[in-house]
């Protein structure tokens, strides 16, 4: 009983020699309570009828009826289909794209150089998909867009990027990764600034060359970040791009491109179902959820880098 009080109080003197951090994190800690919390007490909208005006303790209660109907709708299988497979080649793509470019930057050696191409990489992270969309459509466009007035002149021939089922996703993907390459570098440019710099002195000793110093110190010391933004990433992966796709997507490429939070959208928004798509919703995020758990237990088995 003693050592359990003793550890206690050493606890809360640690907390209360760092409370300034503690204070720096009240924010965030209000941010996620106000609008991600309590917020999730309408997850039970999934399990009623509800009606606008009754509101949502007010419907009437239908326990699994909706994920009866989710469950049975035809359409919502090849649907879940294009959230997957979309969301599986982000990943094997997207993902390794910003390493690979954190990794390029830091053996770029003129710093003005370096910071122009990390600015003009970060750039497209802050701009709309609304905005991004416009301008991708203009640039593929089949008959004015520049990019096919060089395919033709080179005897390819027009390519209907946003139009044709089957470069619709190519285009997804491509631009996607355009978009957030270079933001996805600050978190790798980061851990690769704290390695300590004794490391690479020791194997320069040893003969090694740039490419070495990558391979044996640089990629080893980023496995543990590496490692946790794959988790968190494997979370979201029925998040196909809603900003993106719902911007550039139309019906004739419905049958690649339609992924379940446009789905979400037409039935729940344009269409009033709001039981339906929370219940949609639902089923997302617990698979999501899923996901992390049975990538983090991996993790933790193979290594010493996971989030719990």
């Amino acid at each position: 009983m003693k050592g359990k009080r003793f550890k206690t109080g050493a606890l809360l003197n640690q907390y209360w020699k760092h409370k300034e951090l503690f204070i720096l994190l009240v924010p965030a800690l209000v941010f996620y309570i106000i609008f991600c919390y309590i917020p999730m007490q309408g997850i039970v909208i999934a399990f009623k009828d509800y009606k606008l005006m009754q509101g949502i303790w007010g419907s009437k209660w239908v326990g699994l009826a909706n994920f009866k109907e989710l469950f049975s709708t035809p359409s919502f299988f090849e649907i879940l289909k294009n959230t997957v497979w979309i969301s599986f080649l982000r990943l094997v793509f997207g993902f390794p794209a910003p390493i690979i470019l954190a990794l390029i930057l830091n053996e770029v050696k003129h710093a003005r150089y370096k910071k122009v191409v990390q600015t003009i990489s970060y750039l497209p992270h802050f701009l709309s998909w609304v905005i991004l969309a416009g301008v991708f459509q203009q640039l593929l466009s089949p008959s004015s867009g520049p990019v096919n007035a060089i395919l033709t002149k080179f005897g390819i021939g027009q390519i209907y990027f946003l139009g044709d089922p089957r470069w619709f996703v190519f285009t997804i993907i491509t631009t996607g990764i355009w978009q957030g390459v270079g933001w996805g570098t600050v978190i790798y440019l980061a851990a690769i600034a704290g390695i300590d710099p004794q490391m690479y002195e020791a194997v320069m000793l040893d003969g090694a060359g740039r490419w070495k110093q990558m391979r044996y110190i640089t990629l080893p010391c980023l496995v543990p970040t590496i490692t946790i933004i794959l988790i968190l990433n494997t979370g979201g992966i029925l998040n196909a791009g809603f900003d993106q796709i719902m911007n550039m997507y139309n019906e004739g490429v419905y049958k690649v491109g339609d992924i379940i939070d446009t789905y979400v959208y037409r039935r729940g928004l344009e269409g009033m179902q709001y039981s339906f798509s929370t219940a949609v919703n639902l089923f997302k995020n617990v698979i999501g959820l899923g996901f992390v758990i049975l990538t983090n237990s991996i993790a933790k088995k193979m290594g010493d880098s996971s989030l719990w």
